[in-house]
């Protein structure tokens, strides 16, 4: 009990060949669920990069033409 048989060990290696191995179409899909997770991360960066830019520029008031 408790204990990993030739079966288990069997089983888990046919689930990741299935899942990473060859060229089926569930490799492709993992394939593009990490680009898509690393698309999201470095969306989720740009938009923290385009915040401290946005605060780190001056607030500059328009001139006022009259106050010359």
């Amino acid at each position: 009990m408790g204990g990993l048989s030739i079966w288990h060990l069997v089983l888990v290696a046919v689930v990741v060949l299935v899942l990473f191995g060859g060229k089926g179409k569930l490799s492709d899909i993992m394939g593009d669920f990490a680009k898509g997770i690393k698309s999201f991360k470095k969306g989720m960066s740009d938009d923290d990069e385009a915040k401290v830019k946005a605060a780190e520029t001056p607030v500059v008031p328009p001139r006022d033409p009259a106050a010359h």
